[in-house]
């Protein structure tokens, strides 16, 4: 996860710094505090990969605001063992794309009302180089209840695919909630805990084909600013990828799948039906 900490603005409103780890989401509240000691960070205990977790946090901010004016899809978990997650999905696509899902499905209606009466509201999804790596077919999903079995490569696949996944969603959102702004950014590849706890392989790997795409490695800081731009500048375009920083990248492949992007579209909408505030 790319570090936004000390970088919100000196007048900020309320903030909900949801966490799977309420520890480390503490440290991060403190360290935004020691830059900007009045702001009001609420620790919001979220793990991403549990759809029951998802609906209490969002519970927690509907009944306690009535306003949202950014949401930041922001947590991931990369290249990991092959695993399930509590609600049997394939654990990389149930954190990094099921449960961003649900967590906008839920807050959608406060975004709107958001947009409505302020002008604007927005949602910013992290996605990452690694969706190139999605498997054939862009995304597997008659094997997402399952630890998918992808065959060599696995890991990266499996996470390409969730990747693949935040891009098409934004662009879907952003067609049929054209009063929102709605993006997917890339913030390239940055030297954060995600890539730091990877073994040297998956370390050499990424290293050597951020080098191969012509880009370089970013620092964690570094890594929020495309973040940052997605949260606070005029899009050009609604719905689209940028590339570090603020670089329309132009979709090729599984990303202008119309097809595709309908098909998670409804795949989404079928797993999430059971879930509501």
């Amino acid at each position: 996860m790319s570090d936004l900490s000390g970088k919100v603005i000196l007048r900020p409103g309320k903030i909900y710094l949801a966490a799977r780890d309420i520890s480390k989401g503490s440290w991060a509240s403190d360290l935004i505090k020691k830059h900007v000691p009045e702001a009001p960070v609420t620790v919001l205990e979220c793990d991403l990969s549990s759809l029951s977790s998802v609906r209490n946090a969002a519970r927690k901010v509907a009944s306690e605001s009535s306003r949202l004016d950014i949401l930041m899809c922001n947590a991931g978990v990369v290249a990991c063992p092959k695993g399930l997650s509590e609600d049997g999905y394939e654990i990389q696509f149930a954190t990094n794309h099921l449960g961003h899902a649900l967590l906008i499905k839920l807050l959608l209606q406060m975004l709107r009302k958001t947009a409505k009466l302020h002008g604007n509201a927005r949602i910013v999804s992290l996605t990452s180089p690694g969706f190139g790596f999605s498997p054939k077919g862009g995304i597997q999903f008659n094997s997402l209840h399952s630890e998918q079995d992808l065959g060599f490569g696995g890991p990266p696949k499996r996470y390409g695919q969730s990747k693949l996944a935040n891009i098409l969603y934004a662009d879907e959102l952003s067609r049929r909630n054209p009063q929102l702004t709605c993006v997917s950014i890339d913030p390239g590849a940055a030297k954060t805990e995600l890539f730091t706890n990877q073994g040297w392989l998956m370390k050499t790997f990424i290293t050597i084909t951020t080098w191969m795409r012509g880009e370089m490695m970013w620092s964690a800081e570094e890594g929020a600013y495309n973040q940052l731009w997605a949260a606070t500048a005029d899009i050009p375009i609604n719905g689209a990828l940028y590339k570090p920083i603020g670089k329309h990248f132009e979709p090729t492949g599984h990303l202008k799948d119309a097809e595709l992007r309908q098909m998670l579209w409804d795949w989404t909408e079928g797993e999430l039906k059971a879930y509501a505030l």
